[in-house]
């Protein structure tokens, strides 16, 4: 807090209506002087009472450019007091509020025809919140050429005054702009096809940068599901005559190139949201939940598809950050950690050379400087970003000793750094326990599990599951969000559809009856609430959500999958699995909604491929009945082959209450297999040597 903003005896000279909330970025603004209200009927009111415009300002904890605009302007008396003579305020947590968020990003590009992005502005009106200016950062003084804030506030404030026919007019012509962002409905002669799946194979290599990996220039995105599709591809025709090789070294390139970047946390691993180069050199600081589940599930995969140590040893850091320090001990995952900390970006994780000197012996200093760059110049800000310059090999080779010296020494090394940047002061932790987020860990840790096969990694996915459960599941519904023992929010389709997802995932670690059952009962909500029934595909929103100006349905891939996509992949697993004609249906229709914009633009629609492509070639279910140890050793087995669309279930002999496709492949024996392919299931195999020819076949 500003301690500008403090009385004589310490306690904040301002508190406003922020202080109740479970989101720690809103309650980072309680004791602004601005008059911040939560998103909420409270403030609607009052805006039209009064007659002012609503000031809507949109972001999130571990936002740095957020901070700044706070410190800035928010934390300013003066500029507070423009705010509140002339506006009603209120602060929105994206992550909270992704319903918001993705509406107003919207409007903001279409007033602005400018790209959206964090901290979001926005000026709505009263009567019907409808967004009339926009933009994102707006700085104290003008720079960038940008307005100074408080200049724009008066020039905003003044133009809903002076120009009410002309904000009418164009509040309408948004509105029709917002109701021609849904696709036609499908024509049902269309015949689904793997076009799209080749032309975003092709997209990827012609944007592929050859050298450093990924795709596009700077800044650059991890994008984990285009490396998720890009290993299925190559695992699809790795058995045909012109194997796709090329998919494979894609994908290990970028994975290889971001691992060794300043985007991963060399130190204690997990990885920053992006990099600002390149090169994966500089990151933004801040570090999601999201992202690294992602990059965790694809890391573990592209282990068990190569063999190579380097990306399980990858996803094993990940996976231990997050369970060290992203995991609350209630079981939840926390949603993210600051890029800022004593007010300046990426303190916590930069060095000077002298300090590291001082840390290591000369023999270690010897191999961690030409190793991470400390050898060359500085390289953020005056000070060292730690990034892989050199190799063990490289660097063994000019020193005259072997590579497992070197390597002995840089891992002890990082380990002595480690310890010592725990001392300094660490960046902020959004401690929210988000359901949508969650589900992408649960994801992760659950394929992460099966890869290493490390049964910790499951224990922590379970937890994570079984506090949803607890916390967040009430009368049959999802809550999107929990903090300080207090859930609430509607869920979002994201928040069932990655569930689901995950769910279906764990199962192949370890089974669960009644965990299959509650992956169902999200599925069943999802069709009930959210499934748009004449044109196909699913709602952000439930059908009795808050009414806002606009119910988004989305296909693109943004920050987190697409939850049309995520939803079409269970929907279509679990059908399978139940012989649930109608999950297959909804699956079905969600594909030939999104149909015209997977062909128009692959790329951006890669969760949906992964769709398409089960629904084209589906997966191969093994369930494996049995004696515990027994099967577990067959899943275990199967498990060290890479066959993403091969879902195996170690189901015990004495499972209760199971539904009943799974309970009619009946125990036979000390263990036995049962393969379906689609909808068509195979006579039971009785040992694994069997199983194992039936499914090379």
């Amino acid at each position: 807090m500003d301690t500008r903003h403090l009385n004589p005896d310490g306690t904040p000279k301002y508190t406003n209506r922020l202080i109740g909330e479970t989101s720690p970025y809103l309650r980072q603004h309680a004791h602004n002087p601005v008059d911040w209200y939560p998103w909420g009927e409270e403030a609607f009111t009052r805006a039209l009472r009064e007659r002012k415009p609503i000031h809507l300002s949109v972001g999130y904890a571990a936002c740095h450019w957020c901070h700044v605009l706070a410190a800035e302007s928010f934390e300013d008396e003066a500029t507070a007091q423009v705010l509140n003579e002339l506006y009603v305020n209120i602060k929105v947590d994206r992550e909270e509020r992704p319903d918001v968020d993705r509406i107003y990003q919207i409007a903001q590009q279409m007033l602005t025809q400018h790209s959206g992005g964090w901290p979001l502005t926005m000026f709505l009106t009263p009567e019907d919140r409808r967004p009339f200016f926009g933009g994102t950062y707006f700085p104290k003084e003008a720079r960038f050429g940008l307005p100074a804030f408080k200049d724009l506030l008066l020039r905003v404030a003044r133009y809903y005054r002076d120009h009410q026919a002309e904000l009418k007019q164009q509040n309408e012509a948004l509105m029709s702009a917002f109701a021609q962002l849904e696709p036609p409905p499908p024509e049902a002669t269309v015949e689904l096809s793997e076009a799209p799946l080749r032309l975003c194979r092709q997209e990827l290599e012609r944007t592929l940068d050859p050298r450093y990996g990924g795709f596009g220039g700077a800044p650059k995105f991890p994008h984990p599901k285009s490396l998720e599709l890009l290993l299925r591809r190559w695992r699809a025709e790795a058995d045909g005559a012109t194997p796709d090789l090329h998919a494979l070294y894609m994908a290990g390139l970028t994975l290889r190139r971001m691992a060794d970047g300043g985007i991963n946390d060399q130190l204690a691993g997990g990885f920053c949201r992006y990099s600002v180069d390149e090169y994966w050199m500089i990151p933004h600081f801040e570090k999601m939940l999201y992202d690294n589940g992602g990059l965790l599930a694809v890391y573990a995969d592209t282990y068990v598809a190569t063999g190579d140590v380097f990306y399980g040893r990858v996803a094993g850091e990940i996976a231990d950050w997050v369970r060290h320090e992203m995991q609350s001990p209630e079981g939840g995952y926390y949603s993210s950690l600051d890029a800022d900390s004593e007010g300046h970006e990426g303190k916590y994780y930069v060095w000077d050379r002298d300090e590291v000197r001082a840390a290591l012996t000369a023999e270690e200093y010897a191999a961690f400087a030409p190793r991470y760059g400390l050898d060359r110049e500085p390289n953020f800000e005056g000070h060292w970003h730690l990034h892989v310059f050199r190799s063990v090999q490289d660097v063994a080779s000019t020193l005259g000793r072997s590579p497992e010296e070197v390597e002995s020494a840089l891992a002890t090394s990082r380990r002595k750094l480690k310890r010592l940047r725990e001392s300094r002061t660490r960046p902020g932790r959004d401690d929210k326990v988000l359901a949508s987020w969650n589900g992408l860990m649960i994801r992760g840790m659950a394929v992460a599990a099966r890869a290493l096969g490390r049964d910790d990694l499951a224990d922590s996915a379970g937890r994570a599951l079984e506090f949803v459960r607890r916390a967040l599941w009430r009368d049959g519904r999802l809550l999107a969000t929990y903090n300080d023992g207090r859930a609430h929010l509607n869920a979002y389709l994201d928040d069932y559809a990655f569930l689901a997802d995950a769910i279906m995932e764990l199962q192949q670690v370890r089974f669960r009856a009644d965990e299959v059952r509650f992956a169902r009962e999200l599925l069943e909500v999802a069709l009930q609430h959210y499934a748009d029934e004449d044109a196909g595909g699913f709602f952000f929103t439930a059908d009795d959500h808050e009414q806002l100006i606009h119910r988004p349905k989305s296909f693109g891939d943004e920050a987190t999958p697409a939850g049309n996509g995520v939803v079409a992949c269970a929907l279509q697993r679990m059908g399978l699995l139940l012989g649930e004609e109608r999950y297959l249906e909804a699956a079905e229709g969600t594909l030939r909604a999104a149909w015209a914009m997977m062909e128009k633009c692959p790329q951006a629609h890669t969760t949906l491929l992964i769709a398409l492509e089960e629904l084209l070639d589906p997966p191969e279910i093994v369930v494996l009945r049995g004696a515990p140890e027994t099967i577990e050793a067959w899943r275990r087995e199967l498990a060290r082959l890479y066959s993403p669309r091969r879902m195996v279930l170690a189901v015990p002999a004495d499972a209760p209450d199971l539904p009943a496709a799974l309970a009619e492949k009946a125990p036979q024996g000390p263990a036995v297999a049962y393969v379906c392919r689609g909808t068509i299931c195979g006579p039971p195999v009785g040992s694994f040597a069997e199983l194992a020819e039936v499914l090379r076949a």
